[in-house]
């Protein structure tokens, strides 16, 4: 089992968190790796699809050379999140080729999105992703469910959402998914929501999101391995403490430490304290809202 694989069991097993930030820039992955470092705290550094299309991350290699520079395996892994099979645009995607790509690189994780699929189909593309990955000894993230927010128009509004339940994670569907798949960990849908991608919506802040923690401990009953929250940033603290109880093992942050990269730059244009605020940004999560801080020590024990 790779290091990354071992220590989301642990997370998963002593309700602990482990942060994984994406890095919509390539000057984002050092402030990323050097404040996990600082904090002792077990993190990911990612890249998903969207971050190279929708704003500045070039590449998966780009991004994945800039960890090699600045990431101490010891803290710090790098996972490809969220490469979809249907991409927000309602576009196909070779999503094989990407997948064969960072598995070459040498990510120690990787992320096949088949949520916009039917179930039959999401199953068939992840079982594909996961015989080539396994192979080499590297886990597998898939979706299932529709964490929204990433298409393009305005979402319904929250509360409506939320008290509809659209888009959550059937629990039966969890179960059989993970069954048939052999998925190493999965990416749920409770209530949380992703940071809009697009317009002028992808400045702005983002809905103070809520999870049905009811709804996630009957999908940690029926699947058993560690649950994934994408859209992490702005989801309410109590909720995410609550999940850490109920199987949420990775928490995906992408709008907060973007937006403060790019609010900063866009006033200084001085990349190092753009770099700051990200590390700032990240301190005060990893430190007072998530409380995981000199994690290691707790995963590794």
């Amino acid at each position: 089992m790779n290091r990354i694989a071992t220590l989301m069991r642990h997370a998963y097993e002593t309700d602990v968190l482990i942060p994984a930030f994406n890095a919509a820039y390539p000057e984002m992955v050092k402030p990323i790796c050097d404040t996990l470092k600082k904090l002792s705290t077990i993190g990911i550094v990612e890249v998903a699809r969207p971050d190279i299309e929708k704003f500045g991350a070039i590449s998966f290699e780009t991004i994945f050379n800039e960890y090699k520079k600045y990431g101490d395996p010891e803290y710090v892994t790098i996972h490809q999140d969220h490469v979809p099979v249907i991409d927000e645009d309602g576009k196909r995607v070779d999503y094989i080729s990407l997948i064969s790509k960072a598995l070459e690189l040498g990510f120690d994780s990787v992320m096949v999105d088949g949520s916009r699929l039917p179930l039959e189909e999401n199953i068939s593309a992840t079982r594909t992703v996961i015989g080539m990955a396994h192979k080499k000894g590297i886990p597998v993230e898939a979706e299932l469910g529709a964490v929204l927010g990433h298409e393009s128009g305005p979402l319904p509004p929250y509360e409506e959402l939320f008290k509809s339940g659209k888009g959550f994670t059937d629990p039966a569907d969890a179960e059989r998914f993970v069954k048939e798949t052999s998925v190493d960990w999965l990416s749920v849908a409770v209530g949380n929501i992703h940071g809009a991608i697009s317009g002028a919506a992808k400045d702005q802040k983002k809905v103070e999101a809520m999870l049905d923690i009811d709804h996630l401990r009957k999908i940690k009953e029926v699947t058993g391995i560690p649950l994934v929250l994408h859209g992490g940033s702005g989801v309410k603290r109590e909720y995410i403490l609550e999940a850490m109880k109920n199987g949420l093992s990775k928490i995906n942050i992408g709008t907060d430490i973007r937006q403060a990269y790019e609010k900063e730059l866009k006033q200084s244009g001085d990349v190092e304290k753009a770099r700051e605020m990200v590390s700032e940004t990240m301190e005060y999560l990893i430190v007072d809202y998530y409380e995981i801080n000199g994690s290691k020590k707790i995963l590794e024990g």
